[in-house]
């Protein structure tokens, strides 16, 4: 079986907010409006795959979602992200997987960041 990732949705009491952090790390947002659906932010990551934010509703939340991005440097990645001085759980260091950070998004959501 073929089988490929193409879209990971987060939901986010303040969308606004949640995009700022990630276009951080490099992705590029758009908004959009499905149908009688919510606005929410997409970006279209190489490869084809989509990366949502969805505001909150019903409930719903993504909290325990841990997602992970390949960066060109993860420590300019975490640099970049200097306007959220809370977001760092775990500074870059080197590992088995290569150059890694853990940073949360101001949502609680755990981001890897392992160095490309």
């Amino acid at each position: 079986m073929n089988i490929t990732l193409n879209l990971v949705v987060l939901r986010s009491p303040d969308i606004t907010r949640a995009a700022a952090f990630y276009s951080r790390l490099g992705l590029h947002f758009s908004k959009h409006r499905h149908g009688a659906g919510p606005e929410h932010y997409a970006a279209e990551l190489p490869g084809g795959v989509v990366f949502e934010l969805y505001p909150e509703s019903d409930g719903a939340s993504t909290l325990g979602t841990h997602i992970g991005f390949r960066v060109l440097s993860v420590d300019e990645a975490i640099v970049a992200l200097s306007d959220f001085p809370d977001a760092v759980a775990s500074a870059p260091r080197d590992s088995e997987w290569g150059r890694r950070a853990v940073v949360i998004d101001p949502d609680g959501h755990k981001v890897e960041l392992i160095q490309a």
